[in-house]
């Protein structure tokens, strides 16, 4: 069985052709072969592949040879610069879209919500609400308004996640007003895994994956930067009060209690990245639609000189155990 962990929707429920009055709505578009998201005044580009029909996006998993998708949203459409209400609002319409379609392809599609995190109880009420719904948990942004996941005031959601056994995917957003990313695309070739491991760094420093040990994260794009700065961080602990008085182990312990994806482009950087987490936290995945994605990533995990074992758990037998998706 095999299993694709990071794949994005844009739900027909949350485009602007379902409620035309309310101008925050993306836009998806067609022209002359290219796709066309019209959103927060952009116009972008980047989707290659079908975003929005589930049929034909089960059609392109058929194609790379997927045969189950966990989808989640993009995570640009979790609003967390509007008001509270608002974005409840828009996370509610997507959950529930998604709900619904984990109850038309059981056997095909599971799902990851999004919630309004920039409320804290609030995000907590929907996280239980869209658990029950049948979600196997939420995405997350790297930060929220620009305050990293580490900050005590998520210490309730972390608590809620690990209660709940929740899994949590935290995927890039852009960070801050680094405005010396904005040339050359760099915001996304670099800008993105820069984000992953700053997100992830920030748990582990601030002692949220000593809290809660028993977190199920997922880190995007094969954990950007964070896997191989793992003996940087594990200095700083041997020689920095301000990490060693907030942590009692060295970095790299926590590091292994994240599960990463295969989005990393290269077949030695994953057979490195296997090695050093091991193939249980490693899981397919392909960043489906977008151009910087991968089109064919059971092909690169094949091409990685794996074990049998690991191949094996890293194309699904690993995301079927933890997701309880069997």
């Amino acid at each position: 069985m095999i299993i694709d962990a990071h794949a994005h929707i844009i739900v027909p429920e949350i485009l602007r052709d379902a409620a035309p009055s309310e101008d925050w709505r993306p836009r998806v578009s067609w022209e002359s072969g290219k796709q066309f998201i019209e959103y927060n005044g952009r116009r972008i580009g980047s989707a290659s592949r079908e975003f929005v029909v589930p049929e034909r996006i089960l059609a392109e998993m058929d194609h790379a040879g997927v045969d189950r998708v966990l989808l989640c949203p993009w995570v640009s459409l979790v609003r967390y610069d509007a008001l509270p209400a608002e974005s409840l609002d828009a996370c509610q319409i997507q959950n529930d879209a998604i709900a619904s379609l984990v109850g038309k392809y059981p056997e095909r599609i599971a799902g990851l919500g999004v919630i309004p995190l920039q409320d804290v109880p609030l995000a907590i009420q929907e996280l239980e609400r869209l658990l029950k719904s049948g979600l196997k948990g939420v995405e997350i942004g790297t930060h929220i308004n620009g305050v990293y996941p580490g900050d005590v005031r998520f210490r309730p959601f972390w608590e809620a996640c690990q209660a709940l056994d929740a899994f949590v995917f935290i995927h890039p957003v852009e960070g801050g007003s680094r405005t010396e990313l904005r040339d050359y695309y760099m915001w996304n070739v670099i800008g993105n895994p820069l984000e992953t491991s700053i997100a992830g760094g920030h748990l582990i420093l601030s002692g949220v994956m000593e809290t809660y040990p028993n977190l199920k994260i997922m880190l995007a794009h094969g954990g950007g930067a964070l896997p191989y700065l793992h003996g940087r961080l594990d200095r700083g602990y041997a020689k920095r009060p301000e990490i060693n008085k907030v942590i009692s182990r060295r970095p790299t312990d926590y590091l292994k209690q994240f599960y990463f994806d295969t989005i990393t482009h290269d077949t030695a950087i994953l057979h490195q990245l296997v090695e050093f987490v091991g193939e249980e936290h490693v899981l397919l995945g392909s960043d489906y639609p977008f151009d910087m994605g991968n089109e064919n990533p059971v092909e690169l995990v094949r091409a990685a000189g794996l074990e049998k074992a690991a191949e094996v758990a890293i194309l699904g037998g690993t995301a079927s155990s933890l997701l309880r998706w069997l």
